[in-house]
């Protein structure tokens, strides 16, 4: 349930986002479809720097980051595509325009994690929007949800990226599920998830079922299989489809109603459930899967970044300026920290 909160509320962003972009740029998001970082390179108030992948770090699904600076900042990595590079672009103007705005950061107060996932979410799913109107989607996704060759279509259609399309797609799906795209060594370049726990990019699912069937063949495949999270867990088993993507491979991965299928029971929810705890020092209620705590057998708290250990200090997250600070930054019951306070 979480997580398909999750994905309405980070397309209700995105919709918040472009009406924000219009009131600030009347038209520029037709101008960002033809070319988005030709287009934001013209604005005085961004520096937008293009740099080697290995310089854009891990925090985005996305091959770039934003600083805040001032003045602020939008790095992409140079080594992609054109198309890539846009979405890119465009992922982290959205990530500009949320922390620059009062109103679409109002959202983040309604998230348990102070709106870090949500962020990213709507980032991709306002990248998406401007890159891949919907008369186009609904052309070339079938109502009853994405197949692979459906999403290789719309890729050559569009001459969006990659990426973009499998945010439109992951947006159709039927049922909970992933589109994945993999790079020739079977690791994930980008992930969009609908209704189950995201999957990290740069993880390896290279020898699963049917995404390993599909790589020693002709990347066409489908099948059963179960998705790998963090230090081997293996999530629910799901329905997959494959189908290669010019040096790529696109899987659609779904619990059940495969499009690819004339009839798909649900799978069995065969993955780990989290467990639920109640933080000791501000009482939130969560769920984790991150690994435990040695000393008290209990992980970190999203809300307050402390286990169940009555004497360990650790971080915390600012809503303000997005900063992990000690918890010595914090007044008692403020949010924010002393500097954004």
């Amino acid at each position: 349930m979480v997580n398909y909160v999750l994905a309405a509320a980070a397309r209700t962003q995105a919709t918040a986002m472009l009406e924000e972009l219009d009131t600030q740029r009347p038209d520029a998001a037709q101008r960002l479809a033809q070319g988005a970082l030709a287009e934001m390179q013209t604005w005085p108030e961004l520096t937008v720097r293009r740099v080697a992948e290995s310089q854009t770090g891990a925090r985005c699904s996305v091959a770039g980051a934003y600083e805040p600076g001032p003045p602020p900042q939008i790095i992409v990595a140079d080594s992609a595509s054109h198309a890539r590079r846009d979405f890119t672009a465009l992922h982290e103007l959205g990530h500009h325009l949320q922390q620059n705005s009062f109103a679409l950061m109002d959202a983040f107060d309604r998230q348990p994690d102070g709106g870090v996932l949500l962020e990213d979410a709507a980032c991709d799913a306002f990248a998406a929007e401007i890159l891949l109107p919907a008369p186009l989607v609904e052309h070339h996704l079938a109502a009853g949800g994405p197949t692979a060759p459906d999403l290789v279509e719309l890729w050559r259609a569009s001459g969006a990226s990659r990426m973009a399309v499998c945010v439109r797609a992951a947006q159709h799906l039927p049922a909970p599920g992933h589109v994945l795209l993999l790079d020739t060594d079977g690791k994930v370049a980008f992930a969009a998830s609908h209704g189950l726990p995201p999957l990290r990019r740069g993880s390896f699912q290279g020898d699963i079922p049917t995404i390993a069937q599909a790589r020693a063949g002709q990347g066409r495949a489908h099948g059963r299989t179960q998705v790998r999270y963090r230090d081997g867990i293996l999530g629910r088993e799901l329905h997959a489809q494959t189908a290669p993507m010019d040096g790529y491979l696109v899987a659609v991965l779904v619990a059940d109603s495969a499009p690819w299928r004339a009839f798909t029971p649900p799978t069995k929810d065969t993955g780990p459930q989290a467990r639920e705890y109640i933080c000791e020092h501000c009482g939130e209620e969560y769920r984790s899967f991150d690994p435990a705590c040695p000393a008290c057998r209990v992980p970190n708290c999203p809300e307050c970044g402390r286990c169940a250990c009555r004497s360990r200090v650790s971080e915390r997250l600012c809503p303000g300026c997005f900063i992990r600070h000690p918890l010595a930054m914090f007044a008692d019951g403020a949010d924010r920290c002393l500097d954004c306070s």
